[in-house]
């Protein structure tokens, strides 16, 4: 049907109910016509009315009274015509009834009543929630910064809990993380980098390597699990669940400036400076964040559904860690390899460390471009996928 499908319509509320009258041009021989009822914030369908015949004819009369759920909320009504054989007219594309209207107090009130098709609300929804895409991934880490920093603290404190060496493992573990791979690499190995042939050049180049891993694998390691630890929050509480992956990404951020402590004393130790270009280092920590946080949100989310998923991160983080060239120098790589291989925003980002801390330059423009790019579209991407999961925890945990 067309526009002119539609005549002389009124839409009145009666009670809790919705009553309303139109004349329907059923030139396209549409044998009847219905209702149905969604949650406009959702669009989940909650309940369909009776079919009512139509006759064919240039306007033939149409009465509907529609009695809406007596508990206080918003509603949406879609008014179409049916075809038995192909379904509702809405779905194929053609032009129906919209009313948007609020139950309160047991009464109803019409808001909204407007003629579309669903292609033209799929539009206008996409271009009203376009800018909170943007906007309440930002909202909610600023809203709930107060308890990402209360939990961020209380999970570096109970991880290491009882033990002997207690907060320092903090340290600790990065740490001897760094000396068992330099110990394989640089003294088993012999691996060097770039002209500086000395053990000391490699344990720079290496370390600095290690400063984004280190911030990135442990967050995305832990967080395919963090939904199923917290799973009393997502059951009891009114909790933002958005803000576990964040507390793991802030926790690994955590080792990391534990880490850069220790490899800027070393830098000191070996090269007597830090260079000035160390300031670009900020620059580089913001891309890294937000795609670490993208990552989180994707895995957290995902960890809900697929109890393996875990297992399955510890070989991919592996396999990540050894095509990102932390370990090897760059230019071991054939050409065709690196071209491929610096897609991986690891890959920019220890590029764009060791720009900075060793050789005395800024990040290259177009690397530092991309990597901002991926960063922040994995950032959305991850939020969305979360937001949009989130809902059917409850039914799965």
């Amino acid at each position: 049907m067309n526009a002119a499908g539609y005549r002389n319509l009124r839409v009145e509320a009666r009670g809790h109910a919705i009553a309303i009258h139109l004349d329907v041009e059923n030139s396209a021989q549409a044998e009847c016509i219905g209702w149905q009822l969604f949650d406009p914030d959702t669009n989940v369908f909650i309940q369909e009315g009776e079919w009512l015949k139509l006759a064919p004819g240039d306007s033939v009369p149409v009465d509907l009274e529609i009695s809406l759920p007596p508990e206080p909320a918003s509603y949406r009504v879609y008014v179409s015509p049916i075809d038995p054989a192909q379904g509702w007219a809405y779905a194929q594309g053609k032009q129906f009834l919209v009313i948007d209207a609020e139950v309160a107090a047991e009464h109803a009130r019409v808001l909204n009543t407007k003629l579309t098709t669903r292609g033209a609300m799929l539009r206008r929804g996409f271009f009203r929630a376009l800018p909170s895409v943007f906007t309440y991934p930002i909202r909610t880490v600023t809203r709930n910064r107060a308890l990402i920093r209360s939990m961020v603290r209380r999970d570096i404190l109970a991880r290491y809990r009882g033990s002997f060496g207690d907060v320092f493992w903090t340290i600790l573990n990065p740490l001897l993380l760094m000396l068992t791979y330099y110990f394989v690499f640089g003294v088993v190995l012999r691996t060097r980098f770039g002209a500086d042939r000395s053990s000391a050049g490699f344990v720079l180049y290496f370390l600095a390597g290690m400063l984004p891993w280190l911030a990135f694998s442990e967050p995305v390691g832990r967080s395919p699990g963090v939904i199923l630890e917290h799973r009393n929050f997502v059951k009891k509480l009114v909790f933002p669940l958005e803000t576990l992956p964040v507390n793991q990404a802030v926790a690994g951020l955590v080792t990391e400036v534990f880490a850069l402590a220790v490899f800027l004393c070393l830098l000191l130790g070996l090269r007597h400076h830090i260079p000035l270009t160390a300031a670009w280092l900020p620059v580089l920590l913001v891309p890294q964040l937000l795609f670490t946080l993208g990552v989180c949100w994707f895995l957290a989310a995902l960890g809900v559904f697929m109890r393996d998923l875990a297992q399955i991160m510890g070989f991919v983080l592996t396999l990540w860690f050894f095509i990102t060239p932390i370990c090897y120098p760059e230019s071991s790589l054939s050409p065709a390899a690196t071209q491929i291989l610096s897609l991986n925003p690891l890959f920019m980002l220890v590029r764009g460390y060791r720009a900075i801390f060793l050789e005395n330059s800024a990040p290259a423009l177009t690397p530092l471009l991309a990597v901002w790019i991926i960063s922040f579209v994995t950032f959305l991407l991850g939020h969305l996928w979360f937001h949009k999961l989130r809902r059917t925890f409850a039914d799965v945990i």
